[in-house]
């Protein structure tokens, strides 16, 4: 409705406002109906997408063993991580999305503020309460007699003194503030768009506990790779010991080749030996992921470095749809909104409607019959005439609440779109690497066979084979990590792209409003 009151102009000034006409307002009053919704009116913000990631390896002509799955505007579905072709991935995320602790806690916040939903609509409905009594009481015998005065100037005495009375009561009282101004109204979207703020926080926090699944699951079976680069070389080195003692005992080489070589196996071990602390971290990290005792879980060891998948990144413009994260900041936005239509609605007047009705008796006997009714309705209009500019601050207060809710969002759409670009950029880089990493193999193991074979023909000291094991070890660490590495890039680029989640998923206000199933509310044990 249009804002027809020269007097509520003054006292809102210049801001836009949906009031009403007194007029309006007036039949509103007398028949007791819904009125207007006074505040702004939410409109969602607009965000400019580019119409392509920079990153995508198809805008790259460089060769690399990784590429973006096809057709490009292809979205991953659902449970993202059979993408990878894991079965014991699977079997851990099933596990952690029933038992995982983190998630169960976001989950009952959500019931929680689907709760508060419900607590704001009962604000649509009168109140209806009922306090029965009875009373026997006796007064004070020292109390005397009390006069009552008549106009004929004579008087009569009463006197109660020392005796003793019954009072049986059965009130029954009901009272109702009509939603002229959108208050419970405003209070109600309110919470339904707080709730599902929490719901699409339940599907961040999901995501991000199955995103650190599947990266430290990659981490163990890139750490059992490791394990069996270690134990390869130790095999390697023992039989190059035993060779330079053969050597020695025969006379044909030195001490120093024996003493040498026992030194670089002796660090291999320790380096083997080291390698069970990060792998014993991480699967302790995947127990607690999937509600499991760390001492009570282990994962069987097997070797494992993978290139990842091709990847479905889709399109830019449907990012903003696909990251929970990104939604919850967007319902932030109309939860302020909201709460500044609440404010404005505090510049009205309230009316209140009343009425209360029952039995009352001093006999027990009689306290049920019709001539000891009573009854009383009634009427209240409150406006406060001055409060210092308590609401006028009110309002500017959620009005940079919401100010700061706007800027928030749009650093979460520039946070999400750094994310995506950061894993393409880190998965097509680390897979070119690969590529110079297992070239770099391949020669240091050229490198070492030269070496063991100048070493027995005579021409090179063991130095220069200690050199070439080395070399090719650290070359072999190396592009485990690298390959590691870029499978944990490909799961933070999935989880950049906001996983299987799609903003369809999130509930409407409808939804956050109904009732839970029994099972949701129970106390758990």
């Amino acid at each position: 409705m249009k804002n027809s009151s020269l007097i509520l102009n003054r006292v809102i000034g210049s801001r836009k406002i949906a009031g009403c006409s007194f007029a309006a307002v007036a039949a509103l009053f007398l028949l007791l109906l819904p009125g207007c919704t006074v505040g702004p009116k939410y409109h969602p913000p607009v965000t400019q997408a580019p119409t392509v990631y920079k990153e995508s390896p198809t805008q790259f002509k460089e060769g690399g063993n990784w590429t973006v799955a096809q057709p490009a505007d292809a979205k991953l579905r659902g449970k993202w991580w059979e993408i990878f072709n894991e079965p014991e991935l699977n079997a851990l995320e099933e596990q952690l999305n029933i038992n995982n602790q983190n998630i169960k806690q976001f989950f009952e916040n959500f019931m929680a503020a689907r709760a508060v939903v419900r607590e704001a609509r009962a604000q649509y409905f009168p109140t209806l309460t009922t306090v029965p009594a009875a009373t026997r009481s006796r007064s004070s015998a020292n109390l005397g007699a009390a006069t009552t005065s008549t106009g004929t100037g004579t008087g009569t005495t009463i006197t109660n003194s020392g005796r003793t009375n019954s009072n049986f009561s059965l009130p029954l009282e009901a009272s109702w503030e009509p939603d002229l101004w959108g208050k419970i109204r405003n209070t109600v979207h309110q919470a339904q768009y707080a709730a599902e703020v929490s719901a699409a926080d339940l599907e961040n926090e999901r995501l991000t506990e199955q995103a650190s699944l599947a990266q430290y699951y990659f981490e163990i079976r890139g750490q059992d790779m490791l394990q069996q680069i270690f134990n390869e070389t130790i095999v390697a080195d023992k039989k190059q010991l035993e060779l330079t003692q053969s050597l020695y005992q025969l006379g044909i080489d030195s001490q120093l080749s024996v003493v040498e070589a026992q030194t670089t196996l002796a660090g291999v071990e320790a380096g083997a030996t080291n390698v069970a602390i990060a792998r014993a971290q991480y699967e302790h990290a995947i127990a607690m992921l999937v509600g499991n005792v760390a001492s009570n879980f282990s994962i069987p060891v097997k070797p494992m470095t993978t290139a990842p998948p091709p990847i479905p990144i889709g399109l830019p413009s449907e990012l903003l749809e696909r990251r929970p994260d990104v939604a919850a900041a967007e319902r932030a936005m109309a939860e302020a909104n909201a709460a500044i239509g609440i404010a404005y609605a505090a510049y009205f007047p309230n009316l209140t409607l009343s009425a209360q009705g029952g039995f009352q008796s001093s006999s027990i006997s009689d306290w049920l019959a019709w001539p000891s009714r009573f009854w009383s309705v009634g009427a209240s209009l409150s406006e406060p005439l001055f409060d210092a500019g308590l609401r006028r601050a009110t309002v500017q207060q959620y009005i940079a609440t919401y100010n700061a809710d706007l800027a928030a969002y749009r650093q979460t759409v520039l946070n999400a779109f750094q994310q995506v670009e950061d894993g393409l950029a880190e998965v097509r880089i680390l897979s070119q690497q690969i590529e110079q990493e297992q070239e770099a193999v391949k020669f240091a193991q050229s490198y070492l066979q030269i070496e063991e074979t100048r070493y027995q023909m005579g021409i090179d000291p063991y130095l220069n084979v200690i050199l070439a094991q080395t070399t090719l070890l650290q070359n072999l660490q190396t592009l485990n990590t690298v390959q590691v590495q870029e499978m944990t890039s490909a799961v933070a680029l999935v989880e950049a792209l906001g996983g299987g989640w799609d903003r369809s998923q999130l509930p409407n206000p409808g939804q956050v409003t109904q009732k839970p199933s029994q099972a949701d509310t129970t106390i758990q044990q």
